[in-house]
């Protein structure tokens, strides 16, 4: 009799953790869902100098930077969180020298040129407890149009003549940062 019991217990207990399992309510999709951008870009090269995590925020018809995102203040640089750089090895963002490691990545958009700012504390919701006094580096860099406009908050790496930019890009507004490693 013993040995009868115990097969029916098994099955009976892979039966509730399978509808445990089913019973699972997973969240939506973020409306701004979380990216993350490298140098180098080639997912095949696994030795990477830099990774940017984010949230690309979209632009559903609203006018961007000057409206929903102010001029001349702080900015996540995204949705959520704060975004997080990350450096595996000394770099320089600008002529600023920045150690390796992981920061928070703000920006203080403006009509012709935005203020890239290096920071290093982590795990911030937005710029609501964005310390000035934390910053590691900080550059200022022209912003461009271009006549395309993305829909998503996006950022990329671009290489050229031995020159590599961090670009930011959203509606039409472009903003390449110098990047050395």
């Amino acid at each position: 009799m013993k040995k009868a019991i115990t097969p029916l217990l098994i099955v009976l207990a892979l039966l509730a953790t399978a509808d445990l399992a089913s019973a699972q309510k997973f969240p939506a999709m973020d409306k701004s869902p979380a990216d993350i951008a490298t140098y180098p870009k080639s997912y095949r090269i696994s030795d990477k100098n830099v990774k940017v995590v984010y949230s690309r925020p979209q632009k559903k018809d609203r006018e961007i930077f000057g409206s929903l995102v102010d001029f001349d203040k702080v900015w996540r640089t995204g949705a959520n969180e704060a975004t997080e750089i990350t450096f595996y090895q000394d770099s320089k963002i600008g002529d600023q020298v920045v150690p390796a490691g992981t920061y928070s990545l703000f920006t203080i958009p403006g009509e012709s040129e935005w203020t890239i700012i290096i920071n290093s504390k982590l795990n911030q919701w937005g710029a609501y407890s964005y310390d000035k006094s934390a910053d590691v580096a900080r550059t200022t860099v022209s912003a461009s149009t271009d006549p395309k406009p993305l829909e998503e908050f996006s950022i990329t790496f671009d290489e050229d003549d031995d020159n590599v930019h961090m670009v930011l890009g959203w509606d039409t507004t472009r903003v390449a940062v110098p990047v050395s490693f």
